[in-house]
């Protein structure tokens, strides 16, 4: 069984930022790809980042390429979503989840097997 929690949500002020992190704990970490989604109040659940399991291959939503990073420590078990220049539109649940198959440039839910909780941020105009 693989257990994810995430962490670092919180309330920020547009254009501030925020560091969002992921601990998974049972099976081996570096066995999955790893990725970050979001939902918002009424939205569907949407993809924003994804990262290979030896962390060389990202891949982002158009909507956050160049404001949001995302990253692994494996020997952490820690993946972390680093989010600059935020904006009122980034304010959802984000999610972690885990992907023990190929790494998909455009993932969709159903590729990921084991998710988090979730942690709200909330971006402030």
């Amino acid at each position: 069984q693989v257990q994810l929690v995430e962490s670092g949500g919180g309330l920020v002020q547009a254009g501030g930022s925020l560091r969002l992190s992921c601990t998974v704990s049972g099976r081996s970490f570096r066995n999955y790809h790893m990725g970050w989604f979001r939902q918002a109040p009424g939205k569907e659940r949407e993809f924003v980042a994804t990262v290979s399991r030896s962390g060389g291959f990202t891949s982002y939503a158009d909507s956050v390429k160049g404001r949001f990073t995302i990253s692994r420590d494996n020997a952490k078990n820690t993946i972390y979503l680093q989010m600059n220049s935020v904006k009122p539109e980034d304010t959802a649940v984000y999610y972690c989840a885990a992907d023990p198959d190929s790494f998909t440039l455009t993932p969709r839910r159903s590729n990921f097997d084991y998710w988090g909780q979730g942690t709200q941020v909330t971006v402030s105009s």
